[in-house]
């Protein structure tokens, strides 16, 4: 099999559901708009030379729908020829897109593919717009269609995660984040043009484009005090509340993939190879510990051992299963989420495994980290996991 090479990784802002920059920008533009500045920001590439387009999208409905990946490849100037698809697997789809892509260069089918992904949950709600569970299964296998809420909840009580550690996390997340932010340490976030609506004098509304170049959910004021003060949301007596779980955030992102040969035509400087993906399964009611089995299984695929691994994003979907995989597991807080998670970030469900992928490459050149790991708990019951290798 053949190296697949990122050579670009790159993603917009997250920002809050609703209430943040992009409440009125619709996902096609933002997905439109990072695939463009993916191919620009490419020595030498051209948009005719990308054959396909794999974006990972858990909501694809609604203004995400009809085939995002083919839909905003022609909004952004890809030649009718270059071809798209949507990938759904829920919390990992970004990263199985570029998965897919980077398979079919080692496969020998492309030269050229752009994985990435999208989620706007501003316009497409938790769930999508008309959710309807099998009634006779229900009966059996309730269990899959689990609020994420709840199997957090879940994972804190059976494993012994206690609010005051979940708030410790969720703190660190913020202050992580906030520093970064500060410093400048976001390289792989391209300021993106939104759209808001502006009511004028008159009553009507003038549409105005605006270029916002931060993740607006950051609260650098977070204080331990505060996040103890927060009510549980989704058990009476419980410890998940919402100063611990990931934001609910719009964002896109995407990476291009080149076969070796193709990189030596044009004459870029990769950034990674992307080395091996694996996926579990784990109890539906409890998704969150999914990392927790899907890490060591890429250990074995990949014949590498924990020790040898600089840095990893492991999605913070919610502290209680963070934090228990990264206990499970004996890693390094200290090689965990290094400018801070989804808590302080946002988690843009389609478009995060894509996004962490940007990051985890930008935080592997700044640190000259050889190995890094992305990983990820994903609803259902399952887990993701992937390994890249700085290239030199």
């Amino acid at each position: 099999m053949r190296d697949a090479y990122i050579v670009t990784s790159i993603r917009t802002p997250g920002c809050r559901r609703n209430k943040g920059a992009f409440r009125d920008t619709r996902p096609e533009d933002l997905l439109s708009f990072i695939l463009s500045q993916a191919v620009e920001k490419t020595q030498n590439l051209e948009k005719k030379d990308v054959e396909d387009i794999m974006i990972g999208c858990s909501f694809p409905e609604a203004e995400q729908g009809l085939n995002i990946g083919r839909v905003a490849s022609r909004m952004a100037g890809f030649p009718i020829e270059t071809s798209g698809a949507t990938v759904n697997r829920f919390c990992s789809s970004g990263l199985e897109a570029i998965a897919l892509a980077s398979l079919r260069v080692m496969a020998g089918w492309s030269e050229v593919v752009i994985g990435g992904g999208l989620e706007s949950m501003t316009y497409v709600p938790m769930g999508g717009n008309l959710p309807r569970p099998h009634p006779d299964f229900m009966r059996q296998g309730a269990q899959v269609y689990t609020s994420m809420g709840v199997t957090a909840e879940n994972v804190a009580n059976r494993y012994g995660v206690s609010r005051q550690d979940q708030d410790e996390f969720a703190y660190q997340s913020q202050m992580k984040a906030a520093e970064a932010k500060k410093k400048g340490l976001y390289k792989e976030l391209v300021p993106t043009p939104a759209t808001r609506f502006v009511k004028q004098a008159d009553g009507t509304f003038k549409k105005e484009t605006f270029l916002q170049d931060f993740d607006d959910g950051i609260r650098e004021n977070t204080t331990m005090e505060g996040l103890a003060g927060l009510r549980p949301v989704f058990a009476a007596n419980g410890s998940v509340t919402a100063g611990n779980s990931s934001q609910m955030t719009d964002g896109a992102a995407a990476a291009i993939i080149m076969s070796e040969d193709k990189v030596k035509e044009l004459g870029v400087k990769p950034l990674a190879r992307f080395r091996y993906y694996t996926t579990i399964g784990c109890q539906p009611d409890e998704m969150g510990v999914g990392p927790r089995y899907a890490i060591p299984k890429l250990m074995k695929l990949s014949g590498m051992d924990l020790k040898d691994i600089g840095l990893f994003e492991i999605n913070e979907a919610f502290a209680s299963q963070a934090l228990y995989c990264v206990r499970e597991l004996g890693l390094d807080m200290d090689k965990i989420n290094i400018h801070g998670g989804a808590i302080a970030l946002g988690h843009p469900l389609g478009c995060t495994g894509a996004k962490l992928c940007a990051t985890l490459l930008s935080n592997m050149q700044q640190h000259n980290v050889k190995y890094g790991v992305e990983s990820m708990c994903i609803g259902g019951g399952m887990g993701a996991a992937a390994l890249f290798e700085l290239c030199d």
